[in-house]
């Protein structure tokens, strides 16, 4: 693996290597993709083969395009997927074929609002072709004889879904996952992986995680679909909490949650205790009318406490799904803002457990484990240590395995990570296990 180094121009380069490449949903663009990503990020692949069912969804052919354009009747290129990928309708069946303006319409997509913005489309599940183009530029075309040429085609293949796991003390798991599926986006697609690849440069580095942190990236949908298939049972029996991590980058300052169906989870939980404690984060409910793969994770036969991070994205951007979604706009700074409050956010998250105090009858003597003072002066220095010592008399009477760090921290009145020190000495005098 290659050096990872932090930095906006190390994210603005990767970027610019990420961009063009011509991804859909399957193929060689998601793979080359991942191969990118893999140099600074362990991935294992698994693949799912094309005509496998996936709940009530098959896996589609894979989508190999070679080149695609459209010519005027003098001959100039209306469109060009050389020029921008997202001209071409995204899986378009092959085609060579001239035809009139008139019939060339109903294969042309456009945003009459948005007259100089080209719109990204595509038609997974049901073959068809056509062409992406300004609207402006739509509104210009003459009479006469079109051409079409599309040189794509269908192959059996596979879903490729890549994963990467950082262990823990614990085998209570964090799922992070992103999409990586659109071609030529910039906040509604590279945003995600982005920060999702600096997440686990940041988790790697810290000296210890209570829990293991599984890392996914796999087209939309079908992808999380895949991923369920996969790990559906794993994911059950161990994820205590997920994030869905999209739309990272623009202009807002402030990151919006969108909680999980049955807001019950141990990230739910905290998020709503840290808006209490000078964090500036938006929650949200839950809502299966928009969002992405977080509809997935939480659908009725999983119930999986996985959340939905955005800066942008749960407010709307005119830029969404257009050629206007560029890295000017999603901006590279807003991007490293995201990793370092997501960070502090997974830092919290550390904190937050249930407990069990192993010595639970009557209180443990503290004094002979130097967690107490051993004389009863009421000095400076034992007034400076009020604090946590009142920390470490709450964690040891409410560590029942019922009442979690989080609880405790709100019936003291402070931030779960104000517990952080206290929890730790109680754990390295293994009078807490985490239950």
């Amino acid at each position: 693996m290659t050096d990872y180094q932090e930095s906006e121009a190390f994210y603005s380069e990767l970027f610019d290597e990420l961009f063009p490449i011509l991804r859909s949903i399957t193929g060689p663009g998601l793979r080359q993709s991942y191969s990118i990503l893999s140099r600074y990020m362990p991935l294992n692949i698994s693949s799912i083969a094309s005509g496998e069912k996936i709940f009530d969804w098959t896996v589609p052919k894979e989508w190999h395009c070679e080149d695609a354009y459209l010519l005027g009747p003098d001959g100039e290129k209306i469109a060009d997927m050389q020029r921008l990928n997202i001209e071409v309708v995204n899986y378009s069946e092959s085609v060579e074929i001239e035809l009139s303006l008139e019939e060339l319409q109903k294969h042309l997509y456009s945003l009459p609002e948005q007259p100089t913005a080209i719109p990204y489309v595509t038609s997974y599940y049901k073959k068809r072709w056509g062409f992406c183009i300004a609207h402006e530029i739509r509104e210009q075309l003459k009479e006469g004889t079109y051409k079409a040429v599309i040189k794509s085609q269908f192959v059996d293949g596979s879903l490729d879904i890549a994963q990467s796991v950082l262990n823990g003390e614990s085998k209570q798991e964090v799922l992070l996952s992103s999409y990586l599926c659109h071609p030529s986006m910039a906040n509604n697609e590279l945003s995600g992986p982005l920060v999702l690849l600096g997440l686990f440069n940041r988790i790697k580095k810290w000296p210890k995680r209570r829990y293991s942190y599984r890392f996914a990236l796999h087209p939309e949908t079908i992808g999380s679909l895949g991923l369920l298939h996969l790990m559906g049972e794993h994911f059950t029996a161990n994820m205590v909490s997920g994030l869905v991590i999209n739309c990272m980058g623009g202009e807002p300052e402030k990151l919006v949650f969108k909680h999980s169906r049955n807001d019950n989870g141990m990230l739910d939980k905290l998020l709503y205790h840290l808006n209490q404690h000078d964090y500036n984060h938006e929650n949200i409910q839950f809502s299966p009318l928009s969002g992405s793969d977080e509809r997935q994770y939480n659908s009725p036969g999983f119930q999986l406490p996985v959340c939905c991070v955005s800066r942008s994205f749960h407010s709307g951007y005119h830029q969404y799904h257009t050629s206007l979604d560029t890295k000017a706009f999603m901006g590279i700074k807003p991007l490293l803002d995201s990793i370092d409050q997501l960070e502090k956010i997974f830092l919290a998250f550390e904190q937050a457990a249930t407990f069990e105090n192993t010595l639970p009858f009557g209180e443990p003597n503290l004094g002979s484990k130097g967690l107490y003072p051993t004389l009863s002066f009421f000095s400076k220095e034992r007034v400076s240590q009020l604090d946590e010592l009142n920390h470490i008399k709450m964690l040891l009477n409410y560590s029942d395995g019922e009442h979690d760090s989080i609880d405790i921290a709100d019936k003291y009145g402070c931030s779960v990570l104000d517990m952080a020190s206290a929890i730790d000495k109680l754990e390295q005098q293994t009078l807490l296990v985490m239950k």
